[in-house]
């Protein structure tokens, strides 16, 4: 069974007792799961159902692990013989969700 749930603005494909990396997400204070109601798809023994756009009382419901960054990365600028030059890092940050049930 798997399901195509659209989490802050883009769309990922879950699976029960599997984790996703999703943009970090600031959930009320204390609390450790959350409920993304906004599912398009789902998949349930060869039987498909799609939203338009999306199912009506179909929930994925997950639980917070953790919140990190990904690796650095280095943005470099140059311009050509006028000695501009610029640099900068950065590094995403993602929260990591464990897929606990898919209610259709």
């Amino acid at each position: 069974m798997y399901a195509v749930v659209e989490i802050s603005g883009k769309q990922f494909k879950v699976e029960e007792g599997r984790f996703i990396d999703a943009d970090l997400l600031s959930p009320n204070s204390g609390e450790t799961s959350l409920t993304f109601d906004k599912v398009a798809l789902i998949s349930k023994d060869g039987q498909v159902t799609v939203g338009s756009p999306f199912i009506k009382g179909a929930q994925v419901k997950t639980t917070i692990l953790k919140n990190f960054k990904d690796k650095k990365i280095i943005v470099f600028k140059q311009k050509p013989k006028k000695g501009t030059r610029l640099k900068q890092g950065h590094r995403q940050q993602y929260t990591r969700l464990m897929v606990d049930s898919i209610v259709a």
